[in-house]
């Protein structure tokens, strides 16, 4: 029924076609992806991630009950978008790892996950963080420890010496469960060149999870958009994803991240629309064929606008939180204090007309 709409509506042919490809469950193309961003109408993307998603996922939005932790804001890297390290921040911190375990012993059962994430330390290589997440793991043994991007490892792996495969098994068998999949940016090295030129290449980043993967530690993926980029970027940067996804499956998820302007180097550089933020939600989730889930990421874009989202093919609005990020917080995001119940949460959810699913990490159902 959906098909005969789209064949009699007034869109353009080219459009046209590839909506019926999408319908069909055809892969589109780069170019094709393109098209989508630069001609489909809101309209039309929203309603061809909605039948996407539920091909892949059907009603259920997923989330978990789970906490930031983030050790330092000390960084070898002064990224232009930054508004979260010492360079752009007006305090530094250092969080012991005997702070870092109480948080988690603390909280106790409200919580199944960490998320432990933060700047590049140049004084801290693999074998401190792999002591932290052992640390964790022992004070917690049933905890899910999602831990580090690329960026950090591949500093603290070249800090002792090791490759990527060597230092994220040393994490593995610390207790590492998987990895939380910042640091991506935009895979386009002429544009990390401007905005974040110190940091590691595409290739590096990719070379990190396609190692992760090999060693059966999942990942997520994240872009960073709204900056100086092109949709073609944009494109280019899934494609890379979706390739990659295609030789392991190691990808949970995708996690669009908008470029917030407080605060740092790139300040003059004006925010994409709210519009604009869910046409890039639509054509993730349409473009990323072989991922299954699309985060909503709520401290970044605001508790109405992640609802909002899940009319265009987002299925994840990330967790409890619990009032324990700052990286968005300080680059002005609309939630200063991120923190959500359970209920909070399941309630955004039903309210948008979705079945509320707690998960664990690795989505499995835990409550619906």
């Amino acid at each position: 029924m959906i098909s005969e709409f789209v064949k009699m509506s007034a869109v353009d042919s080219h459009v046209k076609d590839i909506a019926l490809k999408i319908l069909d469950g055809t892969r589109i193309t780069p170019a094709e992806g393109v098209v989508l961003y630069n001609d489909a109408d809101t309209s039309l993307l929203a309603l061809l991630a909605d039948q996407v998603r539920k091909r892949t996922v059907g009603e259920y939005v997923f989330y978990n009950r789970n906490v930031h932790i983030e050790p330092t804001n000390i960084c070898v890297y002064d990224c232009k978008f930054c508004s979260y390290s010492h360079h752009q921040s007006r305090e530094s911190w250092e969080l012991t790892i005997d702070e870092m375990v109480c948080t988690v012993v603390n909280l106790g059962d409200e919580i199944t996950e960490v998320h432990i994430v933060g700047a590049v330390h140049p004084g801290r290589d693999i074998y401190y963080y792999a002591e932290l997440v052992k640390r964790v793991h022992e004070a917690r043994p049933t905890l899910h420890i999602k831990a580090y991007t690329a960026i950090e490892i591949e500093y603290m792996a070249k800090k002792a010496g090791l490759s990527f495969e060597q230092g994220l098994q040393v994490l593995k068998d610390a207790g590492l469960n998987s990895l939380p999949g910042g640091g991506a940016e935009i895979f386009d090295d002429k544009v990390r060149a401007q905005i974040c030129g110190k940091k590691s290449t595409t290739e590096a980043w990719l070379q990190v999870h396609e190692a992760a993967h090999k060693l059966g530690i999942p990942t997520n993926a994240t872009i960073l958009y709204g900056h100086i980029e092109t949709f073609e970027h944009r494109i280019q940067h899934m494609e890379l994803l979706r390739q990659l996804q295609d030789r392991t499956g190691g990808f949970n998820a995708y996690i669009p991240l908008k470029f917030k302007n407080k605060n740092n180097e790139m300040s003059y550089i004006e925010e994409v629309s709210l519009i604009e933020d869910l046409r890039n939600y639509a054509v993730s989730r349409i473009y990323l064929d072989n991922i299954p889930h699309l985060k909503a990421y709520w401290p970044m874009i605001g508790k109405e606008m992640a609802a909002l989202s899940l009319a265009f093919g987002v299925d994840d609005l990330d967790g409890t939180i619990n009032d324990s990020t700052k990286i968005y917080s300080l680059a002005g995001a609309g939630d200063q204090n991120p923190s959500l119940s359970s209920d909070e949460i399941r309630h955004l959810i039903t309210k948008a007309g979705r079945v509320p699913a707690e998960r664990d990490s690795l989505y499995n159902i835990i409550n619906s």
